[in-house]
Order: C-alpha cells, then sequence, then structure tokens
C-alpha cells in the first residue's frame, strides 16, 4: 500500500525541516510578525473624507446629459468617455472655467473636512493615551 502525500504537505514538512538550525533547534520566522502588522496599518478609516473629482468630471457629467439628449442611442460609458474627452480638449479655457471654479470650490471644502478630521483623530488619540497613562 502506498501513501500519496500531497503537494501542500510536503511544502509544509520541508517548510518546518529547512527552518531547524545546525543544533537542532526550532528557528522562529520573523515574517509572520512583519505580516501581521502590514495587515493593521492597510486598514484604511472609513470616516475618512473623500477627494473630490476633478474639472473634468464636473464637465463630464453635464456632457453626458447633453450628448444623451443629442442621441439617446449612445449608452456605453466608454464611448461617452471618449467623446467627452474630446469636447475637453477642444473647449477654450474660458467655456472650462465654470468648471475649474466648481472643482476649486469642492477642493476648498474637501480640504476643510480633512483638517477637522485630522483634529478629531488626533484629539481621539490624545483621549486614549490619557486613558492608558491613567
Amino acid at each position: 500500500m502506498v501513501l500519496k502525500v500531497q503537494q501542500s504537505e510536503g511544502k509544509r514538512r520541508s517548510a518546518r525541516l529547512s527552518s531547524i538550525n545546525a543544533e537542532g533547534k526550532r528557528i522562529v520566522s520573523v515574517k509572520k510578525t512583519i505580516t501581521k502588522q502590514k495587515k493593521k496599518s492597510a486598514r484604511l478609516d472609513s470616516k475618512i473624507p473623500k477627494k473630490p473629482p476633478t474639472a473634468f468630471f464636473y464637465f463630464l457629467e453635464d456632457y453626458r446629459k447633453e450628448l444623451q439628449e443629442q442621441s439617446p442611442g449612445v449608452k456605453q460609458m466608454r464611448e461617452i468617455g471618449r467623446a467627452g474627452g474630446e469636447k475637453w480638449k477642444t473647449m477654450a479655457y474660458e467655456e472650462k472655467v465654470q468648471y475649474y471654479d466648481i472643482a476649486t470650490e469642492k477642493r476648498a471644502e474637501f480640504e476643510k473636512a480633512m483638517a477637522e478630521y485630522a483634529q478629531r483623530k488626533d484629539s481621539k488619540e490624545d483621549d486614549e493615551e490619557e486613558d492608558w497613562s491613567d
């Protein structure tokens, strides 16, 4: 009777054997602690403000409505985006100004929200540190 060893079991066994040094003592892997640290830092805060769209996307929102009125058969986003990009490139700066203004207003709101968020986050960290020191 022949037993077949699955490939993953063989890899685990060879990994265990390779982690034994010359004295016969097992070597503890450092990689596990590093990966745990990466996972903790990789978590993003869901309360962080989202970045606002650029001026082009505000233009594209208006242009999409205009294009659908002119030709209702066009429904693929790729076609709409391509046509919008060509139109944006040919537009004069004076036509783009209204969209740049909207984008700068939204950007200022975003920066204000980020400052408030950072302040709240710092105050929460300070509160947590005070709790630990008691």
